[in-house]
């Protein structure tokens, strides 16, 4: 176990260096989710309690930052494929659950800076900082950007040499999974089959979960839910990106 952690570091801080040296890949990252933001706030209604409706629509936004940002690491480890990089890190003597875990967890470090960003632009916009929630919600949503980003680099160990395959799956699943989990538009008022499709899918906990926490409601219902999404989907995306590395050789 020492020597997995002592890997694990290793990694981490192999894939953390290009972004603290290029951190404008980070703000670079932030374009679409302030497009959506400038394009969609104006349209939604005001709330019923006469707060901001950004307060509705922030959360869900910045799921979507990690959506978009921890579905597309796996373009990465293909370019390292590419080029010969990877090969040349499974000749050494790094645990391979540590390659996966290690690149894993540095996609906590963007996801954290550009919901710090998007909050940041909202505020003077009237959107009401709850702190103690929000970082409560920051820890869901390293969890699920963990899995989300083990998912993308098994996707690409499975598209070696296929980088076509890569973007064709990662891009027919990026919206259905984004618009069913209600984050730009609410599903309640949606269809039945709608509804149905959106209970299974676990970014809808994890969105509901970040709404409640960052309008304060730290002991709701939906907060133990979109936990439980986030863990599972974690477990889930390490279970298969550490097969799929060890199968790798």
């Amino acid at each position: 176990m020492t020597s997995l952690v002592t890997d694990t570091r290793v990694v981490f801080s192999r894939e953390l260096r290009p972004v603290l040296r290029d951190p404008f890949t980070v703000i670079f990252s932030m374009i679409q989710p302030l497009f959506f933001l400038g394009l969609f706030a104006p349209l939604l209604p005001d709330s019923p309690d006469g707060g901001s409706p950004l307060q509705w629509f922030v959360p869900g936004i910045i799921v979507m930052s990690c959506l978009f940002g921890s579905s597309m690491t796996g373009s990465n480890l293909l370019y390292e494929m590419q080029t010969g990089s990877h090969e040349r890190m499974l000749v050494t003597p790094l645990r391979r659950p540590a390659l996966l875990i290690g690149r894993a967890l540095k996609e906590i470090v963007p996801m954290i800076a550009q919901a710090a960003l998007i909050v940041a632009v909202c505020i003077p916009f009237g959107f009401e900082l709850h702190l103690a929630g929000a970082l409560l919600g920051l820890v869901i949503l390293a969890g699920f950007c963990i899995g989300l980003g083990a998912l993308s680099y098994t996707l690409a160990l499975a598209s070696k040499n296929k980088e076509w395959m890569f973007w064709t799956v990662q891009q027919t699943l990026l919206f259905p999974l984004l618009l069913l989990a209600g984050v730009l538009l609410p599903i309640e008022n949606g269809p039945g089959w709608l509804q149905a499709l959106s209970r299974i899918n676990p970014m809808t906990y994890v969105v509901d979960a970040e709404r409640a926490l960052f309008n304060g409601e730290v002991l709701a219902r939906g907060t133990l839910e979109g936990l439980v999404a986030a863990v599972l989907v974690g477990l889930l995306g390490l279970a298969a990106g550490v097969r799929a590395m060890r199968r790798s050789d």
